[in-house]
């Protein structure tokens, strides 16, 4: 279960708009680049996010380049989960190998600061907000392993293989 505020974004939410290229000499220090999150697209968000908040954006988040930091730094934040209309496939996949839910969605009836809850293996979303209920399509049963083991390597360190 997943339970935090919103931060809404626009389409087109790069992973340098996520991991400003200008920090790049943090990748070998996670936590400090996490201070960094998202700066350029509010300000705001690396200075104010709280542990659990969602993420809503529009569509292809995580596009440009396949900087893997990008969704690390987002769970380095605090961020629970990623609700966007669409991702960049490496994005995505790249979030689930780190332990960071992802769900496609239609995001229009989210905004800024809802109070929203998800439960990923039942395959519902709620907005608390507003107190719409959303049927999303669980992730398969090894993606939930995955991210309930904190990601793909703690999944195989558990498990000893896929």
């Amino acid at each position: 279960m997943v339970k935090g505020k919103v931060w809404k974004f626009e389409d087109n939410i790069s992973t340098d708009l996520i991991c400003p290229g200008r920090y790049y000499h943090l990748r070998g220090n996670l936590p400090e680049l996490a201070k960094h999150t998202l700066e350029d697209a509010d300000p705001e968000f690396p200075k104010k996010v709280e542990k659990g908040d969602i993420i809503v954006a529009g569509k292809n988040f995580g596009c440009g380049s396949s900087r893997e930091h990008a969704a690390r730094v987002i769970k380095i934040s605090g961020v629970g989960a990623v609700l966007a209309k669409s991702f960049a496939r490496i994005f995505f996949r790249n979030a689930i190998n780190i332990g960071l839910p992802v769900i496609e969605i239609d995001t229009s009836d989210f905004n800024q600061g809802d109070e929203v809850e998800i439960d990923l293996e039942k395959g519902i979303l709620k907005n608390l907000t507003n107190s719409k209920e959303y049927e999303i399509k669980p992730l398969p049963q090894k993606m939930i392993e995955i991210l309930n083991s904190g990601g793909l390597v703690e999944y195989i360190k558990k498990k000893g293989s896929l």
